[in-house]
């Protein structure tokens, strides 16, 4: 990757994977709630693709000024394994450590490169995983540990 075209096409083909990860999680569902929230999760990174599409056409601009909270509960979890019949904690625990990988993916990037176009888009990407991270997390906490 060494262009900014090529980093936005590798970063559209991540939220891409992620919706459909999170649409098949929807349909293995048996569950409705757990249907309809899976579903969701897979318009939000239809959103995000959407968003980096209009940043690679130009349309938008992806900025990496703003923090985004990080509530750390994704580094006290074990991993897990998707399965038929996934518990929805489990469900977010692998969204939650997906979206933590991409962060640092994108977080690593920026700090090899020089100041400059490329960095900014690194960091705004960065930024937009730190986000979705940010949800799964927040869901985890009202969902699974308020509940417990």
């Amino acid at each position: 990757m060494n262009t900014v075209d090529e980093i936005l096409d590798y970063a559209i083909d991540q939220e891409q994977q992620a919706a459909d990860f999170y649409a098949d999680m929807a349909k293995r569902s048996e569950k409705s709630g757990m249907k309809e929230i899976f579903q969701e999760f897979s318009r939000e990174e239809e959103r995000h693709r959407d968003k980096l599409l209009d940043v690679k056409r130009g349309e938008q601009e992806l900025t990496a000024h703003q923090q985004v909270l990080d509530l750390k509960i994704t580094d006290y979890l074990v991993e897990v394994e998707t399965t038929e019949n996934i518990s929805y904690q489990d469900a977010l625990i692998i969204a939650m450590k997906r979206e933590r990988a991409a962060f640092r993916l994108y977080s690593d990037l920026a700090e090899k490169v020089s100041e400059g176009d490329l960095r900014e888009v690194f960091l705004g990407l960065a930024k937009e995983e730190a986000k979705h991270k940010l949800f799964f997390e927040s869901e985890y906490d009202d969902r699974i540990l308020q509940e417990n």
